[in-house]
């Protein structure tokens, strides 16, 4: 595939970064991470909201064309993220650039201010609609905990207003304090109280669904019809939402030769663990699987426990994925510096457009299909081919510009097919 080679005169083309331009997103010296903690670090990185939509979309796609999909886009979510290691270490090693600390440090190398721009946009766009579908589930769980529809009153109200909207709103001056906080530092030991809750609540779930089976088998399908493929893909895509922060991982890895080995193996076990996650939830409730599967698991302290879990979750580790937008911003548009009130936009756009939104699982597809494609299938294998162009055989330029095409093709249709679902077009 030529990742070991040489580079050739192609390279000297690529631009080397330069002041503003080549400031990182995630700057500084840190610490060396061993194995152990990258292992920990990936899992952190990719696993997010996106599993709770799963057994959704396996009642949509079947539960095999499911498990299909998922461990495909798992392979070429790793595959490509390889991608774009290979490519920085070649940059760095052959012409002895600058560090390059991120995706968009990357695309500015290779591409120059264009390659900037589009990592830049796809980067705000996808971690800003990861942030509205942790709004959106905030919203939908405390509604069903506290508000949910009675025999008596179908459609609860809060002061008038829809409950999901009451929850949303609440969260948003929390949020803004919260968003306030200019260093991760901060906000680091509310990242691991967040995951530790968020695994707990996964196993809490997945050993409730499989109580669920065994007093209750309802009819499941192994395939759906073909005009769900491209719905199942973006589920699947959004699901591993890690791709951009791959290169600062690699960076503070302590022995860089055990990268891959160390990232396939986080793949694997994360793949392994949606798979279970999704099938057995969609075993546990059939066809009445809903969107958010935290809505089937019914009244009762424990379900309770572990909705509420995860929205506290959600809740932390939105500031903590809107950071990369906010150095976006504020190199782009603040010179560099922080800037509050553009913080403070940025929340209240992010919390609107989760009121605007109705489905948490096409949401997810969506974003998935609009935005995660192009970042973790389309540039990583454009960015490889544009350096390595000269010393790939005939096989790595297929695979490269393969890759490229899949990805646009997913992109395009999964984008479409979300949005007929949103809007409930029929064709």
């Amino acid at each position: 595939m030529g990742f070991d080679r040489e580079a050739s005169s192609s390279t000297n083309r690529l631009r080397s970064p330069v002041a503003r331009e080549d400031t990182p997103l995630i700057g500084g010296s840190k610490p060396l991470s061993s194995v152990s903690k990258t292992f920990a670090n990936v899992f952190i990185a990719i696993v997010g909201a996106g599993v709770l939509g799963l057994p959704y979309a396996f009642k949509r796609t079947g539960w095999i064309m499911g498990l299909l999909m998922l461990f495909s886009v798992a392979f070429l979510t790793y595959y490509c993220m390889m991608l774009l290691v290979y490519t920085r270490r070649k940059i760095e090693s052959v012409i002895g650039f600058s560090k390059i600390n991120s995706f968009g440090d990357l695309g500015y190398t290779i591409c120059g201010e264009p390659g900037r721009i589009l990592v830049d946009l796809l980067i705000i766009l996808s971690q800003t609609g990861f942030c509205v579908g942790y709004l959106i589930f905030i919203g939908n769980t405390m509604a069903d905990v506290f508000n949910s529809p009675t025999a008596i009153d179908l459609s609860p109200k809060i002061l008038g207003l829809a409950p999901k909207v009451v929850y949303v709103w609440s969260c948003f001056p929390f949020q803004l304090g919260l968003n306030s906080i200019q260093t991760l530092t901060h906000l680091a030991p509310l990242s691991i109280f967040a995951d530790i809750v968020d695994l707990g609540a996964m196993v809490v779930v997945m050993v409730k669904d499989v109580l669920i089976c065994f007093k209750q088998s309802p009819s499941v399908e192994a395939f759906g019809g073909f005009s769900v493929f491209f719905y199942g893909m973006g589920v699947a895509v959004y699901a591993f939402e890690g791709i951009g922060m791959v290169l600062p991982l690699e960076s503070e890895t302590k022995d860089k030769e055990k990268f891959g080995r160390v990232l396939g193996l986080s793949m694997a076990f994360i793949s392994s663990l949606y798979g279970a996650f999704g099938v057995l939830g969609y075993f546990a409730f059939g066809e009445e699987t809903k969107d958010m599967i935290t809505s089937n698991l019914g009244p009762g302290l424990i379900s309770t426990i572990v909705k509420l879990g995860l929205c506290i979750n959600l809740f932390f580790t939105l500031p903590l994925m809107m950071n990369p937008v906010y150095e976006i911003v504020e190199r782009r548009f603040w010179g560099g510096n922080y800037c509050l009130w553009l913080r403070w936009l940025l929340v209240f756009l992010v919390s609107l457009v989760a009121l605007l939104v109705p489905n948490f699982a096409d949401f997810l597809s969506l974003v998935g299909s609009a935005v995660c494609c192009a970042l973790a299938f389309v540039l990583p294998a454009l960015f490889h081919f544009l350096v390595f162009k000269q010393e790939l055989d005939m096989k790595g330029w297929c695979l490269d510009i393969s890759i490229v095409v899949l990805g646009l093709v997913l992109g395009v249709s999964g984008t479409w097919s979300a949005l007929l679902e949103i809007f409930s077009v029929k064709v």
